[in-house]
């Protein structure tokens, strides 16, 4: 037996955290002493080698617990997502260095669109790994997903910089967006729930008052006020976590740049009413001390 002095020693793990794995129902001590010490046999020792070893996969704390006790737990359906996972980052990183090569050597790198809106890129990318169920769902296959994060590439130009103008950095809006990404079932269910309240059809309502005149210029007082009417309608409670400037600039590039919703905003309310919507979102958010 060890106590967890020794175990620390031995793993380099302070013993505030394995007191932490104790708290969080990860991984146990063998037995309490009298005095409640507590002490490891070997078998603790090797299942706490196995927390490591998924640890150093970067596993979170969460699924490695599930691995570890869930005998319902599909071992090998997270191992797989794990390693498409780091098989992105390693490959963010193998063009981050490619660049650092070229920098190394004296060479003008005008590639630097990687460095860009790369963060963001691989946000879409791990939410396609870890929600293919909501992918399938909402876009109809992987592939089509595949290729909004294509029409992302070939508009990294103006991701970035609206990123910047708005985030501070890409790394912001990547921050932003995968915390919005992670609240995507949550927020699809509440989209559904509105079927049954009356924003579906004021909504709509406004859509429409909108686009009534594409040839308007956006910066119409009676443009943007229809855009006010359809952001004042997401302050609700029961709406999807939307309201936020951070998810309404995701909306925005929806709008702007994903075929799939550009195809049915324009099926529903013309030509060109896509982009219209997106650019009147836009300007109503660089300017929307001005509607007060």
């Amino acid at each position: 037996m060890k106590t967890i002095k020794e175990v620390a020693m031995l793993t380099g793990i302070s013993v505030r955290t394995l007191q932490y794995y104790d708290e969080i129902g990860l991984f146990h001590p063998t037995k309490l002493t009298a005095a409640g010490y507590r002490l490891y046999d070997n078998e603790a020792l090797e299942k706490l080698q196995q927390i490591l070893f998924f640890k150093e996969l970067d596993f979170s704390l969460k699924d490695i617990k599930h691995i570890m006790s869930d005998p319902e737990y599909n071992q090998q359906e997270a191992i797989k997502q794990q390693k498409a996972l780091l098989t992105v980052k390693r490959d963010r990183y193998n063009r981050l260095l490619a660049l650092l090569d070229k920098l190394e050597k004296g060479e003008s790198c005008m590639d630097f669109e990687a460095f860009r809106i790369d963060a963001y890129l691989e946000v879409l990318k791990e939410f396609k790994e870890t929600h293919k169920e909501d992918v399938i769902a909402h876009w109809g296959s992987e592939e089509e997903f595949d290729k909004l994060i294509k029409k992302c590439e070939e508009h990294g130009e103006s991701i970035a910089k609206n990123a910047i103008e708005y985030y501070g950095s890409v790394e912001n809006y990547a921050v932003a967006m995968k915390k919005n990404m992670e609240n995507f079932s949550e927020n699809m269910e509440k989209m559904e729930n509105l079927n049954s309240l009356d924003y579906i059809k004021k909504n709509d309502q406004y859509m429409k008052e909108l686009v009534s005149d594409l040839s308007r210029d956006i910066k119409d007082r009676e443009v943007q006020s229809s855009v006010q009417k359809i952001v004042e309608l997401t302050q609700s409670d029961d709406f999807p976590q939307i309201q936020t400037k951070e998810t309404w600039q995701y909306m925005i590039h929806q709008y702007l740049t994903n075929d799939n919703v550009i195809k049915i905003i324009d099926e529903k309310y013309g030509v060109g009413a896509s982009k219209y919507i997106g650019e009147a979102l836009r300007y109503y958010f660089e300017h929307q001390n001005g509607m007060n």
